[in-house]
C-alpha cells in the first residue's frame, strides 16, 4: 500500500508542520522510565529540523487532563532546542509558534487538558491547524482513536504520515500476506478485545499458541481447575477453537500457592485450588523452541505470564529465542515491547511494533482511523 509520508511534501523550508507524536511514556517520580517511544519518533524529528520546517508537536499523556509532558521535554532538551507550550488555547501558543524559527521545535502540552480532543472536535482540530501549514500523523499507538489530533485535523490541514507509522504499515502487513510456517503468539489478557484476532489468524496461520491470561481462561473453559489465577470475563465459548487443531496450550505452568506462597511447576492439569497461575513452564518454552525451528515467520502480542507482578521469564525465555531464530519476527507493542528494549534484542528481531492497542486492530482489521484519515485527505 502507497502511504503519503514526509517525503512527498515539497518545499519544507519554513513550512509550520502540527506534528502528531506518540509521547505517552511511563513517568515515576518526575522521570522518564522507559523512552522507546520518543526515541523512534526521532527519524521524522530530525528529517523536518534537516528541511528547516518549524514544526509544533502534539501528544497526549497519561488518561486524563492531570498529567504533563514537561519531563519529556527535559528528555528532549539533552539533544535538540525545544520549546514548551503549557496551554495551546492562548494567544501565548500562536506568539510561541509565530516566532520559531527554521528548524525551531516546540512541544504543546498534553492534549487532554481539553476534554474536545477524546470527542474528536472539529472545533478543537481547527484550532489546532491554524498553527499550521501540513499536518503530520507519525503516532500510530493513537491511530486506533478517532481523536481531533488525529482524525479531525485532517479535514483542515493537507495531511501526511510519518516514517514511524510507514514502517508500522510496512511491517505489519507481512502477517496480513504471510509467509508459511506462520506461528502466532497470543499473550496477555481481555479476550473480548482479543477475540477478533484470534478468529482471523485461526484462518490465517499455521499454529496459534495462547499463553498468559487468555490461557487460563481456555483451561477454566475446558473445566480445567485454575485456582486463584486471573481469568477474563467473557460470553462466548472457547473449546470450539481447539477442535481446529491450530491452537497450542502451555503443558507446563509455574504456579503460586497462595496458602504457602511457595512458587513451584505443576502440568496444566494439576492446579490446586490455591494455586494462581503466574507463567508458563519450561516444557511449554522447548515446545516452543521446536515450532520455532520450522518457522518463517513469527507474531507475537502479549506476555505469557503475569509481568506487572515480576513473572517474566517465559516471556524473556520465548523472545530469546525467536531473536535466535532464522524466522522473520513482528513483536506487538505493549509490555512485550518494553521487555525487548530492557533486554536490548531489538535489533535481532525483524521488527518491534511502538502500538498496543492499535497493533492489535491494525492486525485485525489492515486499517485505522488515523492512517485511513490521512489517505482520504483532499487537501493535498
Amino acid at each position: 500500500m502507497k502511504v503519503p509520508t514526509i517525503k512527498d511534501i515539497k518545499n519544507l523550508k519554513g513550512k509550520r508542520v502540527v506534528l502528531r507524536l506518540d509521547f505517552n511514556v511511563p513517568i515515576k517520580n518526575g522521570k522518564i522510565v522507559e523512552t522507546m517511544r520518543i526515541d523512534r519518533a526521532m527519524p521524522t524529528i530530525e528529517y523536518l529540523q534537516k528541511k528547516k520546517a518549524r514544526i509544533i508537536i502534539l501528544s497526549h499523556i497519561g488518561k486524563d487532563a492531570t498529567s504533563t509532558l514537561k519531563p519529556v521535554v527535559q528528555y528532549l532538551n539533552k539533544s535538540m532546542k525545544v520549546g514548551f507550550v503549557p496551554d495551546f488555547r492562548s494567544e501565548a501558543a500562536h506568539s510561541v509558534v509565530d516566532g520559531l524559527p527554521e528548524g525551531g521545535i516546540v512541544l504543546f502540552e498534553n492534549l487532554r487538558i481539553d476534554k474536545r480532543e477524546e470527542e474528536n472536535s472539529l472545533e478543537l482540530a481547527k484550532l489546532l491547524a491554524s498553527f499550521g501549514d501540513v499536518y503530520v500523523n507519525d503516532a500510530f499507538a493513537v491511530s486506533h482513536r478517532a481523536h481531533a489530533s488525529v482524525v479531525a485535523i485532517t479535514k483542515y490541514l493537507p495531511s501526511y504520515l510519518g516514517f514511524l507509522i510507514a514502517d508500522e504499515v510496512k511491517h505489519l502487513s507481512l502477517a496480513l500476506n504471510p509467509k508459511h510456517p506462520f506461528l502466532f503468539v497470543l499473550g496477555g489478557a481481555k479476550f473480548d478485545t482479543k477475540m477478533p484476532l484470534m478468529k482471523k489468524f485461526m484462518k490465517i496461520a499455521d499454529s496459534v499458541f495462547v499463553g498468559g491470561i487468555l490461557a487460563n481462561d481456555f483451561f477454566h473453559d475446558m473445566g480445567l481447575e485454575v485456582g486463584k489465577s486471573f481469568v477474563d470475563t467473557y460470553d462466548f465459548k472457547l473449546t470450539p477453537l481447539l477442535k481446529k487443531g491450530k491452537i497450542i496450550l502451555p503443558s507446563d505452568v509455574v504456579v503460586k500457592n497462595e496458602e504457602g506462597k511457595k512458587v513451584s511447576i505443576k502440568k496444566y492439569d494439576a492446579v490446586g485450588t490455591m494455586d494462581s497461575i503466574v507463567d508458563v513452564g519450561p516444557e511449554t518454552i522447548r515446545t516452543l523452541k521446536a515450532q520455532l525451528a520450522k518457522t518463517k515467520l513469527v507474531v507475537w502480542n502479549g506476555p505469557l505470564g503475569y509481568y506487572e507482578g515480576g513473572y517474566d521469564k517465559g516471556t524473556i525465555a520465548l523472545l530469546k529465542a525467536i531473536a535466535e531464530s532464522k524466522a522473520t519476527s513482528i513483536i506487538g507493542g505493549g509490555d512485550t515491547a518494553v521487555v525487548v528494549d530492557k533486554l536490548g534484542i531489538g535489533k535481532d528481531l525483524t521488527f518491534v511494533s511502538t502500538g498496543g492497542g492499535a497493533t492489535l486492530d491494525y492486525l485485525a482489521d489492515g486499517k485505522l482511523p488515523g492512517i485511513e484519515a490521512v489517505m482520504k485527505c483532499k487537501l493535498r
